[in-house]
This record gives C-alpha cells, sequence and structure tokens, in this order.
C-alpha cells in the first residue's frame, strides 16, 4: 500500500544533504522507508507504508508530492556561489544600503543568537530569556525565513538556499521597527562563513554608530551575545525519540476523537540512528560557534535539568551588565561610582566594627546616643508599630555632631530599622536692632528621622477577602 506524505518542519536542511544520513534514514522511520529527500519546512519525500498494520494515523499530512526535479542545463543558485565571506557580504550589504539608504541601517540595539542542541528545549526555554532581557518582540526564526513561498523553488529541488540570500533575509527582517530595542535569532549563525557574517555586521553597525553619533540617536551600541542550550548526547537522543511517540499518541487522539491539532512529528524523533546524526550535526555547529568567544559574550546554558533550574541559569547568565551593553564614553563616566553590590558586600562587617569602635573611642557620646533613643525614638516607633514607619523630629542639641547622627543610625540599623535623616534649618525673628529697626533673626534646627520597620499586621486581607 502506497502512501505519499507531505512532512512539515523536519531538522536542519543540512542533515538531509549527507549521503551517510541518506543511507541510514533508509532503513526505517518507524516503519516507513524513505525513498527520496528535499529540504526542511517543504516537500521533503514519498515514504512507503512498510507494516500496514502500524498506525501512525495523523502523525503528518498525507498529500500528493510529485518527485523532485531538476531541469537540464540549470544550475541552482548555490551551486553558482563563490564561498568568499567578504566577497559575499559586501555584495549583500551594498544591496541592502541601496534598498534603504545608509541613513535607515537601524539594527536592533541587541542581538542574542541562539543555538541549541536537538531537544534543548529552545522552544521553552527563548520566552524565558525574552523577559529576562526585557525584548518584547518574536524571535526571528531562521528556519521560517527559509520556509517563504520564494525558496520553494530552491528547496524542491534538493538544495540549500545560497548564503547570500540567507544573509539577506536576515538583513531585512533585523532591520523592522519591531526589533529595534533587541531581538533573539534563533539558528544563526551555523555555518563558518555564517560566523564571519556575523563579525562583519558587527563591524558595521560600529562604524555607521560612529558616522551618525552627534546627528542620529538611533544608532546605538550594538550589543551581541551568543547563547548556546546544551544537553548531552544521550539526553538529546532520549528527548527526541520520547518527543516522537508523544506527538504520535497525540495525535492518534486527534484523529480519533477530531479534537485539537495535530503536532509535528520529525522523522529523526523516530529513529535512534537519525537522531544521533542530528546531534552530531548540532556538535558541528556548536565547534563553529565557539569561535566567536573570542568576539561576543558567549554563554552555555546547561539545560539537562529541570525547567527551574534552567531558568536560574539562565537569570545568572542574562544579567544587566553596563560594560557590555552602555556605551563606551557613557560607561567610562559613570564606571567609577561603586555598584551596589560592591558597597553593600561587606556592610555587616563594617557595621560591627564601627559600633565597637564608637564604644571604645567615644564611649560618653554613644551612651548618650542610646540614652535619647531609648526617651525619644522608641516611644513613637511603639506608637507606630501598624504603620511599620515613624517620623520623630527633635531639636536636641546632641545631634549638632555628625558623629551622633551616624552613632543613631547604626544603632537603630542594627535592631533591624532602615532609617532616613534629615536636618532642617531656618531663621526666625529674634528680636529688632533700635539703633537699625533691623529685624535680628537666629537659626532654629530641626533634626528628622525616618525610621521604618516590619509592620505589625492586625488582620489578613487576603483571607478576609475569601471570606
Amino acid at each position: 500500500m502506497l502512501k505519499q506524505l507531505r512532512v512539515d518542519k523536519l531538522v536542519n536542511t543540512r542533515l538531509f544533504t549527507s549521503s551517510t544520513l541518506r543511507r541510514g534514514l533508509s532503513k526505517s522511520f518507524g516503519g516507513y522507508s524513505l525513498n527520496s529527500l528535499s529540504c526542511k519546512n517543504n516537500i521533503f519525500s514519498q515514504w512507503r507504508l512498510a507494516s500496514p498494520s502500524l498506525s501512525v494515523a495523523g502523525m503528518c499530512t498525507a498529500v500528493p508530492v510529485p518527485e523532485p526535479t531538476i531541469l537540464s542545463g540549470e544550475k541552482l543558485e548555490s551551486d553558482l556561489e563563490i564561498k568568499d565571506s567578504k566577497v559575499i557580504f559586501s555584495a549583500v550589504w551594498a544591496k541592502t544600503e541601496q534598498k534603504y539608504t545608509r541613513r535607515e541601517l537601524k539594527f536592533p540595539k541587541e542581538i542574542i543568537w541562539l543555538g541549541g542542541a536537538p531537544g534543548s528545549g529552545k522552544g521553552t526555554n527563548t520566552p524565558f530569556i525574552q523577559r529576562v532581557r526585557g525584548i518584547t518582540s518574536n524571535p526571528i526564526v531562521m528556519s521560517d525565513l527559509l520556509n517563504q513561498q520564494e525558496l520553494k523553488r530552491i528547496k524542491d529541488q534538493g538544495a540549500l538556499v545560497s548564503d547570500s540570500l540567507v544573509l539577506e533575509l536576515l538583513l531585512n527582517n533585523l532591520l523592522k521597527k519591531e526589533y529595534q530595542s533587541g531581538v533573539i535569532v534563533d539558528g544563526f549563525p551555523r555555518t563558518k562563513i555564517q560566523v564571519e557574517f556575523t563579525k562583519m555586521l558587527h563591524d558595521k553597525m560600529k562604524e555607521l554608530r560612529k558616522e551618525f553619533l552627534h546627528v542620529d540617536d538611533g544608532f546605538r551600541r550594538p550589543t551581541f551575545r551568543v547563547a548556546v542550550l546544551f544537553v548531552e548526547e544521550i539526553e538529546s537522543v532520549a528527548r527526541q525519540l520520547r518527543r516522537g511517540k508523544e506527538a504520535i499518541a497525540h495525535n492518534q487522539k486527534v484523529m480519533m476523537t477530531g479534537l485539537g491539532t495535530l503536532k509535528e512529528v520529525r522523522p529523526t524523533d523516530m529513529n535512534d540512528e537519525a537522531a544521533r546524526a542530528r546531534y552530531k550535526i548540532f556538535k558541528d555547529h556548536y565547534s563553529t560557534l565557539q569561535t566567536l568567544r573570542e568576539y561576543f559574550p558567549f554563554t552555555l546554558i546547561n539545560a539537562t535539568g529541570a525547567v527551574s533550574d534552567v531558568e536560574q541559569s539562565i537569570i545568572r547568565e542574562f544579567t544587566y551588565q553596563s560594560s557590555l551593553e552602555l556605551g563606551q564614553e557613557t560607561f567610562d563616566i559613570i564606571q567609577p561610582i561603586p555598584l551596589v553590590k560592591d558597597v553593600i558586600k561587606h556592610a555587616r562587617q563594617e557595621l560591627v566594627k564601627r559600633l565597637d569602635n564608637y564604644q571604645f573611642r567615644h564611649t560618653i557620646v554613644f551612651q548618650n546616643v542610646v540614652d535619647v533613643i531609648e526617651a525619644e525614638f522608641i516611644p513613637a516607633i511603639k506608637r507606630h508599630a501598624i504603620a511599620g514607619i515613624a517620623v520623630i523630629r527633635t531639636d536636641n542639641v546632641l545631634f549638632d555632631d555628625p558623629l551622633a547622627v551616624e552613632m543613631t543610625i547604626d544603632i537603630l540599623s542594627e535592631r533591624g530599622y532602615h532609617v532616613l535623616s534629615d536636618c532642617k534649618q531656618w531663621d526666625i525673628p529674634d528680636h529688632v536692632d533700635p539703633a537699625t529697626n533691623k529685624i535680628i533673626c537666629k537659626s532654629a534646627k530641626v533634626y528628622v528621622f525616618h525610621v521604618r520597620f516590619q509592620r505589625s499586621t492586625i488582620r489578613n486581607l487576603d483571607i478576609e477577602l475569601m471570606q
């Protein structure tokens, strides 16, 4: 019984151009044998049902598919292309500049070049990376770009889309306004030439920023990051095969009940050898990506564990770093200001050191401050225990000594309070000079302490709302 099937959203194109893999895949895919192969997200093959009793209904969309053909004497674009990254990039850049004009070549401020092992959970983790980085636009998925209708002819002939066309598609999409603040690019770069493209694009963006720095703030300092979600081969293969089984079981239920939508079933999710071959392709791509380590921040995220563990790794790796994201001139100006993490790193130890020093070197003042806190501060704090904030105003001359103010803040901080202090000063009329009739004023001071602390809970509003 012959069935011709169209398979959507399969694995990377290069996987199916390997003659070795062709032989491996032809052996078996869950009872199907492979006759011919084309490219990703399009017409791939004719499958013959090796076992009519095998229940795989709904795993693919069954439609008649013609055998791919190449016209006599016709040369494919990818076959004619000169494999020189500089020549290709220069030609595509010139074409892009002519299309948009140089002043409009405003690329995203931040680009995350995302790769991942098969089964590493890119679909699951990409939205979380977006949230951590504050990226609101959808990712640019290279496999989706290569599935456009105009590329159908090339892919139907079993050829790879040329590097120049891939680059042109990428640049055109990166220039869309929706991506200006930042974007994740899924599936690029993969090849050595594409890695070179990435470096050249970064250089061009810096060149544009330098050219338009003082006339157009739309050319921001480019931030490139390379991120790879990684799982070991044994885990990757297990996840791929498990995904295939789950998808087939789901599709069987959909076909039986008519409820729900069919899930994609990749041939490599059905065969151990093909799953391993797909992982090998990832390893080859990863080796190529590693050459970018010396140019851009490179993040390798272990995606083997639970989703929550992977998310914590993403948070650690993608935390804001001013040295990477600010313009160099801006960073150089503000860099002397210490980071809060550096300020608070030893705050507790420094507090203890100061308190012991107060008691040892300024014993009398230290005791007087404690007495004033007990007499003036604590009663007010107790009265405002429900509010969790007390404002103490005092004209006690003790605080004319700045050291006493510092002691007050440190003592209350050690006790668990959060304290802000301020001094308000103004002139008030005192007397009139008889000789000049001029009003003579004297200075008045009030020291204000804002004391915050954990308030007392009288009612649990959440419980009350539920009642």
